[in-house]
This record gives structure tokens, C-alpha cells and sequence, in this order.
């Protein structure tokens, strides 16, 4: 092993002596990858195919004292740090040029009580490994809608899906979490430990410290739920949106439909003709009764004259993998996205004028319906703050080839643009491409300043900084 320049939190380089680094492996339950090593590029590579980061060294933990030995390290040198756990986050930034790369990608441990309805969840676990223990015992806990996305990204960040109208956000749902701070130190935070620590993580991202380990709330669920698509003509769209945001004035917290703009992929259900064409899809999620289900979603499903209708009774762990086929790993992606209070005439017309200017066939606008239990809690009771939003956008650009590049950015951030006059303001942090630094501070809106302060507290050097970064209020460089 030979001596190793690390870059570090000035912009420069440190020389690391091989026996340090012999040194900190000693003290690891995991190991430790310099870029010569057989699995560096797999510790590296995350889902964006757009991120190609090669860090000077990664650290890859089995457990939360090789999490702080890591910081401890990071903090001793004055290294940039960047922390993965999924790695599916738009940015990026799990990743470091240079820098020490904090792996958790092996730790995916989960352990259900269905006595107490709890589950104890390490870093690196995906929605799939939770939702396949959770509903073992007909329990599950509100996340996302890809099964390959990370728990631990989601949750900092605020994590909405299919039960977020039932039963709150992900991160309204988490209990307790065991975390490393900047100093190496473990700590508890619960609502009565650590409590401004417990504040911060709900929704501030990985800015205060590394979970090593997630305490949640289950809640009753499946097996089965109502879901499914219906597929409608493009032509039909301004008059299915406006007839949908009538039904979801009155749909019950069960019921959640999402809209899906674009070009038809080879479904089976769908007729030949229509792959390849531009299409609108309501995509629901009834969480309840099945019975009752049906009523509920009569509305929506009688909506304009549909090419297909596929909601049926199905597994929950089915319905949580259905858009994986078209989100998997490899493709290029850059996203731009607002919330929205409302779903405004005007703001129909701009949304489907874009969808006719497509640039690729994995390209497409979401409309994400949120509010519900997660709507009804305070905005200053955890550091996710957009709890008054009800619709979330996320304008979705994927392609496969770098000449797209500019073509596919340029369509998001001009519908991005075109759709800022009737936005919120806010921004959800998961959904922000690594362009967008300068939209932190307004997307914590009220809690930004809070969150200073326990940043200031916490991680005064702003060691975790490969993040949407709450800077803290005065930064101190290291001795």
C-alpha cells in the first residue's frame, strides 16, 4: 500500500501514509478501497449514470463503529467526505472527487417487531428490503415509489409515496435514529434525546451527522392494496387534469393518484399502436378496504373515455416495484421540480404544451398528490417545512446518450421556468439536481434559520457538506 493525496475540506490535497490508512482499516469491521481495488468502481457507481466521481478513498462500513472510526479519520485529516447510502439521489452527492467516501451500502439490515408495529433499519437498506420484512407480517411504513431508492437519503430528506395521504411522511413516522456526528460521536436522538439533533434530521438531509441506525412506526397494510393505471390519450389531458383535481377535492386519506406524462412505453396492456405516442396516466394507490376502494376511485376511473384501465387488487410489495423497470440504474437523469398549492389552469396549459416537446422517450412530468396526515402536522414540527403543498412536480429528464445532454436539461429547466409563477416556492431537497444550491435556504422556507443554529452546533467545520448544505452560521477551520 502506497502513500495516498486525499483531498480535503480546502480545496487542496493531503498526503495520507500508507500505514494510516493500514492503521484504519485495522480498526474496521469492513474494509477499506483504494481505486487499484477489485470493487471500487461498484462502491462508487450510483444510480445517476450522469455522476462518474472517483474519491481517493472509500470506506466501506459493516456496522456504526466503522462509521465512526471513518468520521473520526475524515475529521482528523480534514477530509472532504461524501456519505452513501442508496446512492440513488439526483445529485450525486454520495459521491466525492477525491475525498473519503463513506460506504453504508453493505449495511441493510432490518428487524420487525409486528408486536410493537416497529422497524429497526440500517443505512444502506432500499424500499425493497423494508417493504419484503415489513409485509411478512402485513405491516408496512410510508416511502417512495421506487423499491431500489435508499432509506436513509429518503428519510432526511422527507420521503412521500403511496400511504403518505394514510399515514404521514417517512420521516413522520421515524422514532428514534442513532447518529454519528462530525466529533465521532454515536448518539441517540429521539424526541426526548437530542431532541434538536431529532428536529434537524427530519428533513435537513445528511447535514448534522451519519444514521447508523432507523427506528420507525409501522402501520397496517395489505397484503393487497387497489392499485393500478389508467392510461389516457394525450389529446384528452387538459380536461382529465382539470376533472381530476375535482375528484381528489374529495378523495379519502386511502387514496392517493399520482399523474404520469409521457410517451407510451411498450406496456402490455397497452395496444401497439399507442407505444411510443404521448399519454396521460392516473396512477392509484388505495390502501384500504378493497370494497370500499372501488367507490373510492370510481371518480377518477370514470374520468374522459381511458385506452386502458388496469386497477386491480394487488400486492403491496407488486404495486411498491411497478415503476422500477422504468427508473433502473444506467440512464443519465436530471430532474427540476416545484410544489405546487394548487394545480392551476394555467399551469395545465404550460405542463401539457411541454409534453408535446418531449426530447426523448424516457423523458416525463409527474404530478405527485400529497397533503393528508402529512398536511395536518405542524410546518416548524420537524425541518420539513412543505406541509401546505399539495401537488409536487417533478419534471424528469432521462436519456442514454451524452449528446443529449444539453437538450434534455435545457427542456426541464425551461418548464421549470415557464411553471415558477404559479409555484409555491419551495422545493422538495431529494428532488434537487446538483445545480440548484442556491435553492436551500428558500426550500426550508421558516425552518432555514433553526437549522443554521444546529448546524452551528453539531458541525461547526461543515464537514458533511456533499449535500443540499445548510452552511453553518459562522464556519471555523480546523486547527
Amino acid at each position: 500500500m502506497l502513500d495516498t493525496l486525499i483531498a480535503n475540506l480546502d480545496a487542496g490535497t493531503t498526503q495520507i501514509e500508507a500505514a494510516e490508512i493500514e492503521a484504519l482499516a485495522g480498526r474496521l469491521r469492513g474494509t477499506v478501497l483504494l481505486p487499484d481495488n477489485a470493487a471500487y468502481d461498484e462502491a462508487r457507481s450510483v444510480w445517476n449514470a450522469m455522476i462518474d466521481r472517483k474519491p481517493g478513498l472509500i470506506v466501506r462500513c459493516l456496522g456504526a463503529s466503522d462509521v465512526v472510526q471513518a468520521v473520526r479519520f475524515a475529521r482528523e485529516h480534514n477530509l472532504l467526505l461524501s456519505v452513501r447510502g442508496g446512492g440513488h439521489n439526483i445529485a450525486g452527492n454520495a459521491v466525492c472527487d477525491g475525498g473519503l467516501l463513506i460506504d453504508l451500502s453493505q449495511m441493510r439490515s432490518v428487524r420487525v417487531d409486528p408486536s410493537i408495529q416497529r422497524a429497526w433499519v440500517e443505512p444502506g437498506a432500499l424500499l425493497s428490503d423494508l417493504d419484503k420484512e415489513t409485509q411478512a407480517v402485513f405491516l408496512a411504513l410510508p416511502t417512495g415509489i421506487n423499491s431500489t431508492t435508499g432509506i436513509a437519503g429518503l428519510t432526511l430528506g422527507g420521503g412521500f409515496g403511496w400511504l403518505t395521504r394514510k399515514h404521514g411522511l417517512t420521516l413522520d413516522n421515524l422514532m428514534t435514529a442513532d447518529v454519528v456526528t462530525a466529533d465521532g460521536e454515536l448518539l441517540r436522538t429521539s424526541l426526548t434525546e437530542n431532541s434538536d439533533l431529532f428536529w434537524a434530521i427530519r428533513g435537513g438531509g445528511g447535514n448534522f451527522g451519519i444514521v447508523t441506525t432507523f427506528e420507525f412506526q409501522l402501520h397496517q397494510v395489505g397484503p393487497q392494496v387497489l392499485s393500478g393505471l389508467v392510461v389516457h390519450p394525450f389529446d384528452d389531458a387538459v380536461s382529465v387534469l382539470k376533472e381530476y383535481r375535482k375528484a381528489l377535492e374529495t378523495a379519502p386519506d386511502d387514496l392517493t393518484c399520482w399523474v404520469v406524462m409521457r410517451q407510451a412505453p411498450p406496456l402490455p396492456f397497452l395496444p401497439p399502436e399507442w407505444h411510443g405516442k404521448e399519454i396521460l396516466v392516473l396512477a392509484m394507490c388505495y390502501c384500504g378496504d378493497l370494497e370500499e376502494g372501488e367507490r373510492a376511485t370510481e371518480h377518477l376511473r370514470s374520468i374522459g373515455t381511458p385506452i386502458a384501465d388496469v386497477v386491480a387488487p394487488t400486492p403491496f410489495t407488486g404495486w411498491q416495484q411497478a415503476f422500477d423497470p422504468l427508473l433502473a440504474p444506467g440512464a443519465r437523469n436530471y430532474w427540476k421540480s416545484h410544489d405546487f398549492t394548487e394545480l392551476s389552469d394555467e399551469s395545465i396549459d404550460v405542463l401539457t404544451k411541454a409534453i408535446r416537446r418531449l426530447p426523448g422517450p424516457e423523458c416525463e412530468v409527474f404530478i405527485g398528490h400529497v397533503g393528508g396526515a402529512a398536511g395536518r402536522i405542524a410546518s416548524d414540527a420537524t425541518a420539513f417545512p412543505q406541509r401546505s403543498s399539495h401537488y409536487v412536480m417533478n419534471v424528469h429528464a432521462r436519456w442514454r446518450e451524452i449528446r443529449m445532454d444539453q437538450p434534455c436539461m435545457d427542456w426541464a429547466r425551461g418548464l421549470f421556468e415557464a411553471t415558477r409563477p404559479y409555484a409555491a416556492g419551495t422545493a422538495y431537497i431529494n428532488f434537487m439536481p446538483q445545480d440548484e444550491t442556491d435553492r436551500t435556504e428558500a426550500a426550508y422556507g421558516s425552518n432555514y434559520q433553526r437549522l443554521v443554529e444546529v448546524k452551528r452546533k453539531y458541525d461547526p467545520l461543515n464537514l458533511f457538506r456533499m449535500n443540499q448544505n445548510i452552511r453553518p452560521a459562522v464556519e471555523i477551520k480546523a486547527a
